[in-house]
């Protein structure tokens, strides 16, 4: 594990590590593990003001949440992913958050799959504009389709980094599950290593299980290490479900990061 404090820092997904209490007891609950950093998945449904309360009553930053569930890869709802976007930059603008958060949509049957890429490609395109000088940054998400989201469209890395060399904006990265694409392919040091310039965030959980990070077989001392000896400065999100006490489960983890 890191002996330095390292560039990348900690941020919990406090929906999925205290999915059961209020926001505010959540961020409460972060402060007191020792991490300086939350994030989480809808604004539209949470109390943003009391939200930001916590945050600064803590001294914390909000690391990334989610833009819109609306597909990018059918041309039909391209304008309404655009307007949930433009209204997800304000709200991150609103709470200082640098980074949000995009599922791209379902494989569609009967279309082809190229057709849906370069519709892909052809959204973030256009989401790249209403990003620029806005100081927040889009990551698109691969997921797991063997266990978690059947039928989702973005599955492997090497797809998403093809769609980020395409789209050709600074302001449109990957958001690099390690959960998930240890699932999806393996090889998860190597292609984070590879690809480090093109990934906007992490998100790290055990697997199996989706349980805390030190159980199961990935070896996130040696993962963060990866990390570490690249450029990478940003967060990575603990999106897990605690199998024990959340607060000690994290102050586990923090002491990877120097915390």
């Amino acid at each position: 594990m890191p002996k330095n404090a390292p560039k990348y820092r900690p941020s919990v997904c406090i929906d999925a590590v205290f999915g059961t209490i209020s926001s505010v007891e959540a961020i409460d609950q972060v402060a007191a593990a020792g991490i300086k950093a939350f994030e989480f998945w809808g604004w539209w449904d949470k109390d943003l003001d009391a939200i930001e309360a916590a945050r600064d009553r803590h001294g914390m930053q909000i690391a990334a949440c989610c833009t819109k569930f609306i597909s990018l890869v059918d041309p039909a709802t391209r304008d309404d992913y655009l307007a949930g976007l433009a209204e997800s930059i304000r709200v991150a603008k609103r709470l200082k958050c640098p980074t949000l958060i995009s599922q791209v949509g379902d494989f569609r049957p009967g279309v082809d799959r190229r057709a849906q890429h370069d519709c892909l490609v052809i959204g973030l395109r256009q989401a790249s504009k209403l990003l620029a000088d806005s100081g927040v940054t889009l990551v698109i998400e691969p997921l797991n389709e063997l266990i978690d989201h059947r039928g989702y469209f973005l599955v492997r890395s090497d797809e998403a980094f093809e769609v980020i060399d395409q789209v050709e904006s600074e302001h449109v990265k990957v958001v690099f599950d390690i959960y998930h694409q240890q699932i999806s392919e393996g090889h998860v040091i190597t292609n984070l290593r590879n690809n480090i310039d093109k990934i906007g965030h992490f998100h790290a959980a055990g697997n199996p299980g989706r349980n805390e990070l030190t159980r199961g077989e990935l070896n996130y001392p040696q993962i963060f290490s990866a990390i570490g000896e690249t450029n990478y400065g940003g967060y990575v999100g603990l999106e897990y479900w605690p199998t024990k006490d959340a607060v000690t489960g994290l102050r586990e983890v923090a002491g990877w990061f120097g915390q």
